[in-house]
């Protein structure tokens, strides 16, 4: 068996061997490392040429050297330039193992970092959540623990609705009649005006994005479904998310005022009662709950329904809410004894999606999931019109404050104009291809009309000329309110952000 040298991997003439590393070397090609590096090349131990233990074999018979041997100097040359060579590529292949090595290791490491930071960014996200849910607000008065005596409430602090139905008595119908004579009273004066702090065309084309929220719901269960307004206090906007919860947001102080918290599924629909610190809400859970805000608690719960609640309105008296359901009927309930006063079952086959009331409040209208648009009589509690022309479920309806005229929309990308005194169609405001229309809403006034959906645009009532379009949310956009006398627009999205519209 031949030796062979570690460093050349060729047979050595003068075969050495390293006590530190136990390798064969030649000894010439051996000292020369010593002597650069100090240290076994093999192992890096520290080395001296004195512990170099030479090794005997037999000689090697090696053929005769060329007979031209006139040149000693240039062979001398040629076998240094060979030595250097074999050292150079032995410390080229260390090195690259070195580097193998380090490599592998600074992978590992990256990949370690990269699960820290996720789990970190995980953790930021829900800390955030627990922080915009949970933290004490500042500015906001101490929590009464009593709730309002004029909504129905019991020891353990929510009211359970008997289920048979109390009917419309005649004080009942009387009180309707009323509050509608003089609404419509009212509306004759203002109708012959336009109030003088209402924003004008000019100033509404100005509006920009005041601001962004996004912290009102879970970014776990992300998506605002449900907007609405206080319209005694303009600052105070109530939401409902996909997280089971509403939220009422003072969007002066930019605080959250309360998280209302008892529903068992996403919140769809939200109304802010318009005289009093109450919210009511509904739910795909079948019921609808009407809340304390100050004590963030729910003082009545409501189960009319045998299926999802799918509209919610508010009568103009604050006593009275309409409801609908993909149980094909509709409900009126009265919030503060909690009775169910009568509940309609609609002919048709299939289930109501939306509700509203005129607002003089004697009729209402609601919406199907098979295109028709329906106009009852609550007096009578009889269906006394229908407006048929939209395709697919219809998703948004809205009475203009003048009291005559009613915006629907469907799965059909276009917004339908209906005139109540003619009952007939009388403009069509057709979309792009795709356009999907969540929410109507017209101002206080029944200048503006406002669509939100793929995006949110403002229209001009009578001409029905497009004002302005904002394009901020980056998913669909699900609910939109004018503020008072259209100072500021509010709107909601799929992108779990509340945006508010308004000159700087």
């Amino acid at each position: 068996m031949s030796l062979v040298c570690s460093i050349s991997n060729e047979v050595p003439e003068h075969p050495c061997i390293s006590p530190k590393s136990g390798a064969i070397f030649e000894r010439r090609l051996i000292e020369k490392y010593i002597v650069e590096n100090e240290c076994d090349p093999i192992n890096g131990q520290p080395l001296t040429v004195e512990e170099l233990i030479d090794v005997k074999t037999p000689p090697i018979v090696r053929p005769k050297p060329p007979s031209a041997t006139s040149i000693p100097a240039t062979l001398k040359t040629m076998q240094d330039e060979w030595d250097a060579l074999m050292l150079h590529s032995f410390t080229q292949r260390q090195q690259l193992q070195t580097a193998r090595q380090e490599l592998s290791h600074a992978l590992y490491q990256h990949d370690a970092a990269c699960r820290v930071i996720a789990r970190l960014n995980k953790e930021v996200a829900a800390a955030r959540e627990a922080l915009a849910t949970l933290k004490p607000q500042t500015g906001i008065s101490a929590i009464q623990a009593a709730p309002q005596p004029s909504i129905a409430s019991e020891a353990g602090g929510v009211a359970t609705q008997p289920v048979e139905q109390a009917g419309m008595s005649a004080e009942v119908i009387q009180k309707l009649q009323d509050k509608a004579t003089v609404l419509t009273q009212e509306r004759k004066k203002k109708g012959r005006t336009v109030p003088e702090e209402l924003v004008s065309q000019e100033k509404l084309r100005g509006f920009l994005t005041l601001a962004s929220h996004p912290g009102l719901h879970s970014a776990s269960v992300p998506g605002i479904l449900a907007l609405d307004i206080n319209h005694s206090d303009q600052s105070k906007i109530l939401t409902g998310g996909n997280d089971k919860n509403a939220t009422v947001f003072n969007k002066d102080t930019e605080q959250i005022v309360a998280v209302l918290k008892g529903h068992t599924k996403k919140v769809t629909k939200v109304i802010f009662h318009p005289e009093e610190d109450t919210v009511i809400t509904t739910s795909p859970d079948a019921s609808i709950r009407v809340w304390h805000v100050p004590t963030s608690q729910t003082q009545l719960l409501l189960r009319c329904h045998d299926g999802p609640v799918t509209g919610l309105s508010l009568h103009p008296t604050g006593d009275y809410v309409l409801s609908t359901s993909s149980d094909k009927h509709w409900a009126f309930s009265d919030i503060r004894s909690g009775r169910l006063l009568t509940k309609v079952a609609d002919t048709a086959e299939y289930g109501l999606t939306s509700a509203q009331f005129h607002p003089d409040g004697l009729i209402f209208g609601t919406g199907t999931e098979d295109s028709q648009v329906k106009i009852w009589d609550l007096k009578e509690q009889s269906n006394v019109a229908n407006f048929a022309g939209h395709t697919g479920p219809i998703t948004a309806i809205s009475f203009s404050e003048n009291g005559y005229y009613l915006a629907t929309a469907a799965d059909d990308a276009c917004v339908k104009l209906w005139d109540l005194r003619k009952l007939k169609n009388f403009k069509t405001i057709q979309l792009d291809d795709g356009y999907e229309v969540k929410d109507l809403c017209f101002d206080q006034s029944g200048t503006y009309l406002s669509i939100a959906g793929t995006d949110i645009r403002v229209y001009l009532c009578k001409q029905w000329q497009e004002l302005k379009v904002f394009n901020d949310h980056t998913a669909l956009a699900t609910g939109v309110r004018f503020g008072k006398h259209a100072q500021y627009i509010a709107s909601t999205s799929m992108d779990r952000t509340l945006k508010l519209y308004g000159i700087e």
